[in-house]
């Protein structure tokens, strides 16, 4: 190959002008920006970080002390803030995730957003959500420890504590996502709650609730229908998989690990448009494989302990510790004594968008 040769005085001169006059027309060439553009992997601003509960909870705590609900604030939420990401309050780039902390006897007012969440429930009971339904009118359903509770986006809904006791939960919703491609509205509901109810049973439960049947007459909505998934449905399978690996049946994804993902009973797709929810057991001694994929994901130790590797760091962690994964970091969790896990990622979105990869511990790379 011909060696260029070097531009001589006149040219850079021409050069810098050149890119004077394309900075005065607001453009930028390719050719100086291609590897920022285009890296040949994911190049994450966010970094893996680790979120104590107990850092977290008295924090939160103290915020309950000093910080009432209501209109303006509305939500009694601490954010997890990435620090790769700074002046955000986002986990990673698409999702954002909170500690929020009702206290006795208080409420928090109805509003709706485009953004899509969930609750998820460490300790604790006391809280009921109440949620637009499907078709109209106001569902109440309760939150008890390792429930998964989903709020569609534009759904009305609202909290009420009914002890004399604090109660505390992981939020999830998308609006890194929602607020990158402007597509955020919001909407105040009544001030008064629509129902303080406190059924058996939710609305959507009782249609929507029972394995391997379909209600023919409802309609089907474009989000789950199902908006309480209870944890002794998910204890119950999560023990079944290793139970039957021991047997000698398939079903675990590795040895001593198994897994759920909370899925849209209408559709059989994720539970959620937008983030996608799984729960991960690992018995004693085991480990999961070491896996990356495209695309971020926050993870909750609901139960037990064990060593968790992001890239490269590693954490020991306990129950109701939370941590990020970027995009294409490498996550293991290994655990001597038994750890349960819940884990929720932008995978839907990606999938969607043709945009889905994985690399496992072996080497293997293809679409998730």
């Amino acid at each position: 190959m011909t060696a260029l040769a070097e531009p001589t005085a006149e040219e850079l001169a021409a050069l810098d002008d050149l890119y004077a006059d394309f900075a005065a027309a607001h453009m930028t060439p390719l050719w100086t920006q291609i590897g920022g553009l285009m890296p040949v992997t994911p190049s994450p601003a966010a970094v893996p970080f680790l979120w104590r509960w107990s850092t977290l909870l008295p924090l939160a705590r103290r915020a309950g002390e000093l910080v009432p609900v209501g209109r303006g604030g509305e939500r009694r939420a601490i954010a997890l803030a990435n620090p790769g990401l700074p002046g955000t309050a986002y986990a990673t780039p698409t999702l954002w995730s909170a500690i929020q902390y009702l206290g006795p006897r208080e409420e928090a007012p109805a509003h709706r957003h485009t953004q899509t969440a969930f609750r998820f429930v460490v300790e604790g009971e006391g809280v009921w959500t109440n949620v637009e339904g499907p078709g109209g009118g106001v569902d109440a359903i309760a939150m008890r420890r390792g429930d998964l509770l989903l709020t569609p986006g534009m759904h009305f809904h609202e909290h009420h504590n009914t002890t004399d006791h604090p109660m505390a939960w992981i939020d999830g919703l998308d609006i890194p996502l929602v607020r990158q491609i402007d597509a955020g509205f919001f909407e105040f509901g009544p001030d008064e709650l629509a129902t303080r109810d406190t059924p058996a049973a939710s609305r959507n439960e009782r249609l929507w609730g029972h394995p391997g049947l379909t209600p023919v007459g409802a309609p089907v909505p474009r989000a789950s229908p199902l908006m309480a998934y209870r944890w002794e449905h998910t204890d119950a399978a999560l023990a079944a998989q290793l139970e039957l690996a021991v047997e000698g049946h398939p079903g675990v994804v590795g040895p001593g690990h198994a897994a759920v993902r909370f899925t849209n009973p209408a559709t059989a797709g994720d539970c959620l448009s937008t983030m996608r929810c799984e729960m991960h057991r690992l018995a004693p001694g085991a480990a999961t494989r070491t896996r990356r994929v495209a695309g971020s994901a926050v993870w909750q130790v609901f139960s037990g302990s064990g060593t968790v590797a992001v890239g490269e760091e590693t954490w020991e962690v306990g129950t109701g510790d939370l941590f990020a994964v970027p995009s294409w970091a490498p996550v293991r969790i290994a655990s001597d004594a038994g750890l349960d896990a819940f884990r929720f990622s932008d995978e839907p979105v990606l999938e969607a968008l043709g945009l889905a990869r994985t690399q496992t511990g072996d080497g293997e790379t293809g679409d998730a």
